[in-house]
């Protein structure tokens, strides 16, 4: 088996382990509230990231890193932690098959960010491909 190491692989992976958080999280929050389920997880994830980062020999200094790089990594945890709460809360209330693609219309929103902060330009094939993910995001959303 050819190990995982291209973008595209990666992000699959990704995929699937986001669609197991939304299938873990629905049923780990009967009874208890959204906020601490979000607590519990983060800390989670802190132990084993701390744990990988420092088997795998990764780690670093994090004093010696740029101001730059501090403010945008403190921007993404910021974002990430106000993405998680809300989420889980979603959840909560909400069936993960409803959820959960919501929560993908950040691929749209991706998209644009990602041409208005780092000049990306996507091409026709691109934009008509991230318009169908919107597209089936409203669909998805809309009440039957």
């Amino acid at each position: 088996m050819t190990p995982v190491t291209g973008w595209l692989g990666w992000a699959l992976l990704s995929a699937v382990f986001a669609a197991l958080t939304a299938i873990f999280a629905k049923i780990g929050l009967e009874g208890v509230d959204s906020d601490l389920a979000t607590l519990i997880r983060t800390v989670v994830i802190l132990i084993v990231l701390a744990g990988f980062v420092y088997f795998a020999g990764k780690y670093r200094n994090p004093f010696e890193l740029q101001p730059k790089t501090w403010i945008f990594l403190v921007l993404s945890g910021l974002a990430t932690g106000a993405s998680w709460v809300c989420y889980f809360r979603a959840l909560k209330v909400g069936e993960a098959s409803k959820v959960a693609p919501v929560d993908k219309l950040s691929l749209p929103f991706v998209a644009l960010f990602a041409v208005l902060f780092l000049g990306e330009r996507p091409g026709a094939r691109e934009w008509f491909g991230i318009f169908l993910m919107g597209a089936g995001v409203v669909i998805l959303a809309l009440k039957r």
